[in-house]
């Protein structure tokens, strides 16, 4: 069983559907490096609609149908463990946005049965 402090933290990554790193969509790309620094757990979210750094709506409306939904990836883990993946962040994204905020840990359980 894997434990972490009450006090942890949440690292969202804001980056376009459409994002590729090595061949590969981004958002898969950091999830997979998450997992190999063994971070404490990820998700991937699909937005519906949203706008970043160019201002330019991005929606899965059928009419206006987007090819590159926002996208964000959570990351949680301890401040020491996101801030020792934020270079990799910073080297992978090119476009994109981080925040970091304070966790409240309510529950986690691990198993070495994990994949």
């Amino acid at each position: 069983m894997t434990t972490l402090p009450e006090e942890g933290y949440l690292l969202r990554i804001f980056i376009g559907e459409s994002d590729k790193k090595e061949g590969i969509p981004l958002y898969e790309w950091l999830v997979r490096r998450a997992k190999q620094e063994k971070m404490a757990g990820a998700t991937v979210l699909r937005g519906i609609e949203g706008f970043g750094a160019h201002s330019h709506i991005h929606t899965a409306k059928i009419l206006q149908l987007s090819t590159d939904l926002p996208v964000i990836i959570e990351i949680i883990d301890t401040l020491e463990k996101i801030e020792n993946f934020m270079p990799i962040v910073d080297d992978a994204i090119s476009d994109g946005l981080a925040t970091l905020e304070k966790a409240q840990i309510r529950l986690y359980w691990g198993s070495s049965l994990d994949c």
